[in-house]
């Protein structure tokens, strides 16, 4: 039975990533192992800290231009 849980729970895990990617959310968990594996030793900030980096990123302007959809 465990290995039917574990299959469940990475497929769930699998769709959430999806979904994220799907409306534009960055996924946390994999810029976390990314950060540790390319840049040891280096703070990694908290997942709202991150959210918002991503949003600045995406959504402020650069130079005096609008760099978001609407």
């Amino acid at each position: 039975m465990s290995r039917v849980w574990r299959l469940l729970k990475q497929a769930l895990a699998c769709r959430r990533q999806f979904l994220d990617l799907l409306v534009g959310l960055p996924h946390y968990e994999t810029y976390v192992r990314h950060r540790q594996l390319h840049h040891p030793g280096e703070p990694i900030p908290t997942r709202g800290e991150f959210l918002r980096q991503c949003q600045e990123a995406r959504y402020d302007g650069k130079g005096g231009k609008i760099s978001r959809c609407c």
